[in-house]
């Protein structure tokens, strides 16, 4: 079992930054790939991004490539997922996933789920 903590959620303004956390605890957090995804009401969950067990290579959707920035440290079990320049169409709920293997994009490929943290952008 892994088990995933997001924090760092909450109400910015359009334009603002957000900087989102997921903490790791109980598997080697270096064999798996670690993916956000996100919620807004009423529609599906979606793909925002993903990087490899090793940090080498990391995956965008297209709606945010250039304005989030996902990092991870192995040292701490953690990935991080930098937002600048939010829009108020990036509100929804952000969750931290984690799966073996290959980086793929998803939802129900992954295995373990966090929570979620709520990011609200206000225009």
């Amino acid at each position: 079992q892994v088990q995933l903590v997001e924090s760092g959620g909450g109400l910015v303004q359009a334009g603002g930054s957000l900087k989102l956390s997921c903490a790791a605890s109980g598997r080697t957090f270096t064999n798996y790939v670690m993916g956000w995804f996100r919620q807004a009401p009423g529609k599906e969950r979606e793909f925002v991004v993903a990087i490899s067990s090793s940090g080498g290579s990391t995956y965008y959707a297209d709606s945010v490539k250039g304005r989030f920035t996902i990092s991870r440290d192995n040292a701490k079990n953690t990935v991080y997922l930098q937002m600048n320049s939010l829009k108020p169409e990036d509100t929804a709920v952000y969750y931290c996933a984690a799966r073996r293997s290959r980086v793929l994009t998803t939802p129900q490929e992954y295995d373990y789920w966090g929570q979620g943290t709520q990011v609200t952008v206000s225009s």
